[in-house]
């Protein structure tokens, strides 16, 4: 008896570990049945987080405070209880309350939002400077740098998955994987140019707290710096034709060396470094895995 108990629990730990790991191992992924933010990869996105918790302190009773005065009000003061209407037509105290009440709550909403808005103009010097261009369905990246790196990432074909090495559904998801990720290297400051060649998109990356229109005929810009290496998704977040829906973005963040020799490979050879770098990161997370004992 004693052994099937110890077994029991050796199997359940051992699927608990699983569980464990394999979130941890993709982290970065948006997961079934979310209903809450992604975890956040960015001092922004940890930003935009802190201040959704804490106007919950304020809405929460708000809302419970209304829900109680509509249901006070319709019981207290139904045609029944009061067959003689009340003649009242105002009261100071309680408009001095109502008014002085709401301007009080809206500072203390408006000052950490006013604080946040300014967080997200004012970047640090960027390191990297990436041009993002929405097409009619896809999106075309140029790194500003001395060799410079452009491409095209389109939807990932069911097709083509094997070909590109990504069979792997939980760690490149079903309408959201690219045949091209876009590649930036942890904890450097990244300037985004985003533009459109036809109509009005968006480049969202909700983990980054980053979600900027691609309008034609202008540049806009936005920046992020992640402090966590993984595979990152968005959406186009502007309705722009029938494929709308069909038009991801992915961003992997990857160690400052990784980063350096995928960019040197890029320029000549795209779809070898993004091989041999897709190889050394899986195969890095592959190994964490098995170091855990699964």
């Amino acid at each position: 008896m004693d052994k099937i108990v110890a077994t029991t629990k050796g199997a359940f730990g051992g699927a608990l570990a699983v569980l464990w790991t394999t979130g941890a191992a993709f982290a970065d992924q948006p997961r079934p049945w979310e209903w809450r933010f992604q975890d956040a990869a960015t001092g922004i996105a940890e930003q935009i987080h802190w201040f959704e918790r804490y106007t919950l302190w304020f809405i929460i009773p708000i809302t419970l405070l209304v829900l109680f005065l509509l249901i006070w009000v319709a019981l207290r003061f139904r045609a029944s209880a009061n067959p003689e209407p009340s003649k009242t037509s105002h009261n100071t105290a309680i408009e001095v309350i109502w008014t002085i009440g709401p301007v009080i709550i809206l500072l203390f909403l408006a000052v950490p939002s006013f604080q946040l808005l300014t967080a997200q103009y004012s970047p640090e010097d960027p390191t990297l400077t990436v041009k993002a261009t929405g097409y009619q369905w896809y999106w075309g990246y140029e790194y500003q740098v001395d060799n410079p790196v452009s491409f095209d990432a389109l939807l990932l074909k069911d097709a083509d998955r094997a070909a590109a090495g990504k069979e792997d559904r939980a760690r490149y998801p079903r309408l959201l994987a690219v045949d091209n990720e876009v590649v930036v290297p942890i904890g450097e400051t990244v300037r985004l140019l985003v533009t459109a060649a036809d109509v009005i998109h968006s480049w969202t990356i909700p983990a980054f707290g980053v979600k900027m229109d691609a309008v034609p005929g202008r540049i806009n810009e936005a920046w992020f710096k992640a402090d966590k290496e993984g595979l990152y998704y968005g959406q186009c977040s502007e309705l722009c034709g029938k494929d709308h829906g069909f038009m991801p973005i992915a961003v992997r963040v990857v160690s400052k060396e990784q980063y350096q020799t995928w960019l040197a490979a890029a320029g000549s050879d795209l779809n070898g470094a993004n091989k041999a770098l897709q190889a050394a990161v899986e195969g890095g997370a592959n190994d964490k895995v098995a170091a855990a004992g699964l």
